[in-house]
């Protein structure tokens, strides 16, 4: 069973919106640290942004993406949200949802390898065309 359902991928015009929705399919409630990576054809998957679970207090979020996407999370249903605004060409990808357990939510900002993460979804895509 997958742990993680990501759902909300869809294909827009730059500088649209959409909202990515997470949730665990089994429970969360040893996860610390849940957030969203991203893989483009012939690149690196690579940590969008990240979120302390469940308080939500420790938050980061990439260079290219800051600004423009914001992550919550709706604890009662065990969900994660991603936000995305003003999206561009560049940031078309396979997003995928992860979380972890293995280290305390504190630093959710550091560890932003993809390998640092034990659970995962199976991505959903967004496509942003010009």
């Amino acid at each position: 069973q997958v742990p993680l359902v990501e759902s909300g991928g869809a294909s827009v015009q730059d500088g649209g919106s959409l909202r990515l929705s997470c949730a665990g399919s089994t429970s969360t409630s040893n996860y610390k640290c849940m957030g969203w990576f991203r893989q483009a054809p012939g690149k690196e998957r690579e940590a969008v942004a990240l979120v302390s679970y469940p308080d939500g207090d420790n938050k980061y979020f990439s260079n290219a993406v800051k600004g423009r996407f914001t992550i919550s999370i709706e604890k009662a249903n065990n969900k994660v949200y991603l936000t995305m605004n003003n999206l561009k060409p560049g940031d078309t990808a396979m997003y995928y949802c992860a979380a972890a357990s293995a280290f305390d939510g504190l630093w959710c900002r550091l560890r932003l390898r993809a390998v640092d993460y034990a659970y995962w979804g199976q991505g959903t895509q967004v496509t942003v065309s010009s």
